[in-house]
């Protein structure tokens, strides 16, 4: 599967499937989840969250994409604008993903605000 991919300033109110929409303004993309439940995927780009690569042709995002919060739990990664499905995660694997999701960035701005201080 193959996602295209739009860059807007402002995300749409309606989202049309196999869609990758992207807002450099708000450093952030969303799309509907690939598995076809309809749900919103909102990957904020950050530091500490997803990271972008545009070549010119294709998007990639990473890390992953685990919907944890989803009923279908789909997991996948989006490389060079396609669908690589990656295997569904224990709820073991998921609560450890999370807690280290919020360590790493617990970190990253207990860094940042002691730089601050200085």
């Amino acid at each position: 599967m193959k996602l295209q991919h739009k860059f807007v300033e402002f995300i749409p109110e309606v989202l049309e499937d196999g869609i990758l929409y992207i807002s450099l303004t708000y450093c952030t993309a969303i799309h509907k989840c690939v598995c076809g439940c309809n749900n919103e995927v909102v990957t904020p780009f950050s530091p500490t969250d997803w990271k972008m690569t545009f070549d010119g042709e294709t998007i990639s995002l990473s890390p992953s994409i685990g919907n944890w919060n989803f009923a279908c739990q789909s997991h996948y990664f989006i490389r060079k604008s396609k669908i690589e499905f990656a295997r569904i995660w224990s709820s073991d694997e998921i609560n450890d993903g999370v807690q280290k999701d919020e360590k790493k960035k617990k970190n990253f701005f207990f860094k940042r605000k002691k730089k601050k201080k200085r």
